[in-house]
């Protein structure tokens, strides 16, 4: 009989295989399956991994042959904590530009995140630099931050490996850089970068101008206000483009186009608050366009971050040894990024209930596993 075939699996099995011929029982796309259902559906460890594929075999077997039966726990741990996460997560990034996604004009935010409990030894929590679509809720790549680096060093390879054509990439503070904004015009996308103090006296001069010499400039605006929960917030964005005075102090920005305010007022059951942040952009003066961008950005907090805690139990995952929480954190994303592409077909079935519901159901994991953008 004929196998179906999972189109994603082709991107992830053409990774090396590091273990020695003579000691290889089970495929390489076998474990992947396995942990990738796995996943899915809930398993925590590599225990529920070893579990799931022995209750499960026969649904596998649809799709691969498992002539040996299901690895056992050890061998999947083994194989992940040595398996190349660079390769892997090369893997990970090819497969998503096969949806050939149209990013003309969509937000690509760019943050960090920390899986608390995947500290060995002396060795600190693994830390991911993520890029995600926020507006389509799919994310497109992750690179390790270094434990010696941060964050200004990530961004720069993380950036390379994109394609990022025609989008807008927003970054907060620690990415507001000079070579950084370089590097997003020279991908032929632009930019929003959230100030703080970390750029000299850069942050100083755009606050100064709002709160000085605003009233003597055009400027673009846009407001929205939104209710909910017994708290009103009101969002102001001003933008202003002509900043030629700006751009003569502070040369090294590239393509540098446009200062931004975003003033939020919030009244939370009568107690009102200010906060007002300050941006750049190499954006023309759209406050509308803009003051989405920025408000999209928060995505990558609530749809990824966020998810992955809350639905994937990321920051009290124990698995921690070697390159092992790289590569399930790259599982992770990509059982993510294959729920988020069938979730409009159940728009009522949150993403924690979509795990529970594939591993009820093999008619719904197989929907999961055959999704295509």
């Amino acid at each position: 009989m004929e196998r179906e075939q999972i189109g994603f699996l082709d991107f992830f099995k053409t990774i090396p295989d590091h273990r020695i011929s003579r000691h290889k029982r089970h495929e390489v796309e076998e474990i992947l399956l396995v942990t990738f259902c796995g996943i899915i559906t809930g398993c925590e460890g590599w225990n529920d991994i070893e579990l799931y594929g022995k209750t499960k075999i026969n649904f596998l077997k649809k799709y691969l042959p498992f002539k040996s039966g299901i690895a056992s726990d050890d061998t999947f741990r083994r194989f992940f904590r040595a398996l190349d996460p660079d390769k892997f997560e090369s893997c990970f990034v090819e497969w998503v530009k096969s949806f050939q996604l149209n990013m003309e004009s969509k937000i690509i935010a760019l943050d960090g995140k920390t899986s608390r409990r995947s500290f060995d030894g002396e060795n600190k929590p693994l830390h991911l630099l993520s890029a995600f679509a926020s507006e389509i809720g799919l994310s497109l790549g992750q690179i390790k931050v270094d434990e010696k680096s941060n964050e200004i060093t990530a961004i720069p390879q993380l950036l390379e490996i994109l394609d990022l054509a025609k989008s807008i990439v927003t970054i907060d503070a620690m990415g507001c850089q000079s070579d950084i904004s370089e590097k997003i015009i020279a991908k032929n996308a632009d930019y929003i970068l959230a100030l703080k103090g970390n750029q000299g006296n850069l942050h100083e001069d755009v606050e100064l101008f709002f709160n000085r010499n605003i009233r003597k400039f055009k400027r673009f605006s846009f407001k929205k206000t939104t209710k909910g929960h017994g708290r009103i917030e009101t969002r102001k964005c001003v933008v202003v483009e002509n900043i030629e005075w700006l751009r003569k102090r502070h040369p090294k920005w590239k393509n540098l186009k446009s200062i931004i305010e975003i003033e939020s007022l919030r009244d939370i059951q009568g107690k009102v608050s200010i906060e007002k942040r300050y941006y750049i952009s190499s954006l023309a003066a759209n406050a509308k366009q803009i003051a989405n961008a920025i408000q999209q950005h928060w995505g990558i907090e609530n749809k990824l971050h966020w998810v992955l805690d809350v639905c994937f139990s990321d920051d009290q995952s124990r698995i921690r040894k070697g390159n092992a929480p790289r590569n399930i954190a790259i599982i992770k994303k990509t059982a993510l990024n294959l729920m988020q592409i069938v979730k409009p077909h159940y728009p009522r079935i949150s993403l924690k209930r979509m795990r529970k519901l594939a591993g009820w159901d093999n008619t719904f994991l197989e929907a999961v596993l055959l999704a295509e953008f």
